[in-house]
């Protein structure tokens, strides 16, 4: 079994701190300190509190993606041939050791798993399906859908 954090009771000042972390992860705790309302030492004990409760769960840098390269995103449907144990165990092992995979979500319904990708082109998308997707331990069929245009995308929780 996976250990769940406990639920954390956020007050006002938990939130603002949250929100302003998630719009700017580089904020100094000067800066953050001022945008909340506390002094920098209240601030930095409120901000461990966030990390030793897992409520902050890391600080990464976004990559735009196209900066680097990766013009498209798919995310793809797949259903597996089988959904007993091992096999799951072994599909999303797999998964895991596979770094062109951005996400990938075990999902309810008619299909198994989401999983989403950047590719640079269509050539890129092609070797991505049949090299690395059709070659997961149990994929029996894969549906991709390609992204024209985003709409909307936040890493921002509301909390």
């Amino acid at each position: 079994m996976r250990n769940k954090p406990a639920i954390v009771q956020l007050d006002a000042i938990d939130r603002a701190i949250l929100t302003e972390l998630q719009n700017e992860g580089r904020l100094s705790n000067q800066e953050l300190a001022a945008r909340v309302h506390l002094s920098p030492s209240a601030c930095l004990r409120r901000v461990k509190a966030l990390e030793d409760n897992q409520v902050i769960a890391q600080y990464v840098a976004l990559v735009n993606p196209r900066a680097v390269g990766k013009h498209g995103i798919s995310y793809t449907i797949i259903n597996l041939e089988s959904m007993n144990t091992p096999q799951l165990a072994a599909f999303e092992q797999a998964v895991r050791d596979q770094p062109e995979v951005l996400d990938c979500f075990y999902v309810a319904g008619s299909n198994d798993y989401l999983i989403r990708f950047a590719y640079r082109d269509a050539e890129d998308l092609e070797r991505f399906h049949s090299e690395v997707l059709m070659h997961l331990p149990g994929v029996a069929r894969s549906n991709s859908l390609l992204v024209l245009r985003t709409v909307k995308k936040t890493t921002a929780l509301p909390v």
